[in-house]
């Protein structure tokens, strides 16, 4: 973490005291869905949330925790909606805490990069994601960050809705917990060293 202090102490003189951030990790609600590809924005939040020793607390249209980062608040945000009504429960929240869509975070998993492979970008389509296409639609917009996890492609033709409401494989596992410890870092330093140093730092690694 040395890196982002250093950028930190740079921009903390044009930092508010206070800052809010809404981190939304995409997903299906159900526990027949929790170690399913399409579900690394949920399992990416409870890695944070538990490294952070936070828990999650039931609320309108999701699950919601916070956790405060050197004058930084991070609301943790899986919508409750299933993966096609998201856009509903970011827009609720983004207005409930008076939240910019500079200061969101929209994670998801992609079927055209290879798995672990890491994606942040300020703005893009929806890419076929019904998610993100929910999002886009509700907000208006498809300029907010969004912070995308390969899950890769590799199913067969008309296998893919199976592929994605299917489980990671062993190989997946072993290496899965090395990618969400840097998926935690990339969201503590959007809202710390913002999205451009972000991208700079994690987008290929």
């Amino acid at each position: 973490m040395e890196w982002l202090k250093k950028i930190v102490r740079k921009k903390d003189n044009k930092i508010d005291s206070m800052k809010k951030f809404l981190i939304v990790g995409l997903g299906n609600i159900g526990s027949e869905y929790v170690n399913t590809r399409h579900n690394i924005g949920f399992k990416i939040l409870d890695y944070l949330a538990n490294k952070e020793e936070v828990s999650f607390q039931t609320a309108k249209l999701g699950d919601i925790a916070e956790i405060k980062i050197k004058g930084r608040s991070l609301l943790l945000l899986k919508p409750n909606t299933y993966m096609n009504l998201s856009g509903k429960a970011v827009k609720y929240w983004m207005e409930k805490e008076n939240i910019e869509k500079d200061n969101i975070l929209i994670i998801t998993d992609d079927l055209n990069l290879s798995f672990g492979t890491i994606r942040i970008k300020s703005k893009g389509s929806d890419g076929g994601h019904n998610g993100l296409k929910n999002i886009q639609l509700l907000l208006n917009t498809s300029e907010y960050p969004r912070f995308r996890f390969g899950i890769s492609d590799a199913f067969k033709k008309g296998q893919q809705v199976n592929y994605v409401l299917g489980e990671w494989t062993d190989e997946e596992k072993d290496k899965l917990k090395e990618r969400l410890e840097i998926a935690s870092e990339i969201i503590k330093s959007f809202a710390l060293a913002g999205l451009s140093n972000t991208m700079n730092l994690f987008n290929g690694k």
